[in-house]
């Protein structure tokens, strides 16, 4: 983590945070998965695993994201590369990135199946802007000797670069396309992808998310033309966001089960309605608001490093062994079961956590040294999945939270809005997540999600129109009131979300309690 500064949440006011850094369908046709879950769960009493956990792995298998890792090597106790390696594989773990291009690592890398982000780091900017000789040559060496047994799959042109005491932000831009160029020559330009890890600190308001910026005096010199290559390029912007170094600085306004995935009330953006559950979506949000701002919505992100220390100096309010697991443990949840944020709900999220290990050589705060998932002795800091399969038995203290709700939206697709009643809330299909996240999400609320569906059957009340946006809000809603509208019952995998204002289908209309 590097230095930063950003505004963030607090409660009613902005903060200024300057830290170191889802009718078991009647048609045959419908059949599917969830309900073979089902019929083995009635015929084998030994089965245990809840069919609702496997319909979360059904829809990650089909629409989640991916975790990766950090590995920085800022210490003199590690694993070799090689046993590293095995680390990662023997983890189920296929992204990695790093921070230089050392041949031990990358050559200890090939063959492995592990996707590799590598780096050009601050230092070498100069130069690579500077002299097109220079870039061919450091790709030569560093990306085309290796490429493809080891997998790269990116290359991050410096880091955090606004934030480099050198100054080298005017070389940024211009050594990234002279990188490009070289891979170009190299004929590698469609498989690997050139960007930039950004810190927060290149926001100037991130509060409320919808009003995300960036800087005035980087948009016109840095953001636009780079924003520009990423779009020539199809790459993406790489963003480094800490969630703990807000909560630290302002624990006394942020909740900590905000900061940490778990249940909690939300805040609501006042600017589009969305309600976020969790501050790592409202970071993520306001960089996209602020991309979008600059008529950039079509530019994806990638989570270049994020994390929690387990442990940290006396004033580093929040470091801690259980909340590094909670948050790491609970993000892993969040990506994997698919789904984006409350402002993008399709953009599932690559995100690589910081670190791989401990290193016992980073200056600054002692939470520096301790964000690590392993010991150098390659035992877990704590035991959190980072998989799919892992998650089955996973387990926070708390029931986390896995996306953000909306709030007082109109129903699209057929509905109409009456008005308001005070103290209400519905859970509406999104028509805009398509059949193939619709109609799993469908088939498990009037199955084992326990609905109440006879309404939306041919001939009942609610059959017309007959819709799967239809039918899927009715038995969403159902869902819903019937688990007392608690947080995260109106989510099924971004399939759903909350609405204040009562919807009406044709002649149906939506209960509010059973």
């Amino acid at each position: 983590p590097h230095s930063s500064t950003f505004l963030t949440y607090s409660h009613s006011s902005l903060s200024v945070v300057t830290p170191k850094k889802a009718a078991l369908s009647l048609s045959l046709n419908s059949l599917s998965p969830l309900m073979l879950c089902f019929s083995l769960n009635q015929g084998m009493e030994r089965v245990t695993i809840s069919c609702f956990l496997l319909v979360l792995f059904i829809f990650s298998l089909a629409d989640g994201g991916s975790i990766g890792v950090n590995y920085g090597r800022i210490a003199n106790n590690l694993p070799s590369a090689v046993k590293v390696v095995q680390l990662l594989k023997s983890q189920s773990i296929d992204r990695v990135k790093v921070y230089d291009t050392d041949p031990s690592v990358l050559k200890a890398l090939s063959g492995s199946g592990i996707k590799v982000t590598v780096d050009l780091p601050n230092g070498l900017l100069y130069s690579a802007a500077k002299r097109e000789s220079f870039a061919n040559s450091w790709v030569q060496r560093n990306v085309a000797s290796y490429y493809p047994s080891t997998q790269i799959e990116s290359i991050a042109v410096g880091n955090e670069v606004f934030v480099d005491p050198n100054n080298t932000t005017l070389f940024l831009l211009p050594a990234m396309k002279n990188i490009h160029q070289a891979l170009v020559k190299y004929n590698l330009h469609s498989a690997i992808k050139v960007s930039s890890p950004i810190a927060l600190s290149a926001l100037q308001s991130s509060y409320p998310s919808s009003a995300g910026s960036f800087r005035p005096e980087l948009i016109e010199p840095v953001f636009k033309p780079m924003l520009d290559f990423l779009r020539q390029t199809g790459s993406y912007l790489m963003v480094n966001a800490y969630p703990f170094f807000a909560f630290e600085s302002n624990s006394d306004v942020i909740p900590l089960d905000y900061a940490l995935f778990r249940e909690n009330p939300g805040v609501v953006d006042a600017g589009n309605g969305l309600r976020y559950f969790s501050l790592f979506d409202a970071q993520i949000d306001a960089v996209f608001a602020a991309m979008s701002a600059l008529k950039y919505d079509d530019i994806k992100m990638v989570v270049t490093e994020t994390g929690w220390p387990s442990k940290g100096d006396e004033n580093e309010i929040g470091a801690s062994v259980e909340n590094a697991a909670a948050y790491n443990g609970n993000l892993v949840r969040r990506v994997l079961t698919g789904g984006g944020t409350p402002l993008k709900p399709h953009a599932d999220l690559t995100v690589y956590l910081f670190a791989l290990f401990n290193e016992n050589e980073k200056n600054g705060p002692t939470s520096e040294r301790n964000y690590g998932l392993f010991y150098p002795s390659e035992q877990k800091v704590y035991d959190i999945p980072f998989t799919v399969e892992g998650l089955k038995n996973y387990r926070d203290r708390r029931s986390p939270v896995i996306g953000g709700q909306r709030m007082s939206t109109p129903v699209n697709g057929g509905g109409n809005v009456s008005a308001s009643m005070s103290g209400q809330t519905w859970c509406v299909a999104n028509g805009d997540a398509g059949k193939d996240r619709l109609q799993p999400a469908l088939d498990y609320a009037c199955g084992e999600g326990g609905a109440d569906c006879r309404q939306i059957q041919p001939g009942s009340t609610c059959y017309n129109p007959n819709t799967l946006e239809a039918h899927a809000s009715f038995a969403f809603n159902s869902y819903y009131q019937k688990r007392g509208r608690a947080i995260g019952t109106c989510f099924f995998g971004g399939a759903a979300y909350v609405v204040t204002q009562p919807p009406k289908y044709g002649k149906c209309e939506f209960p509010t309690g059973y």
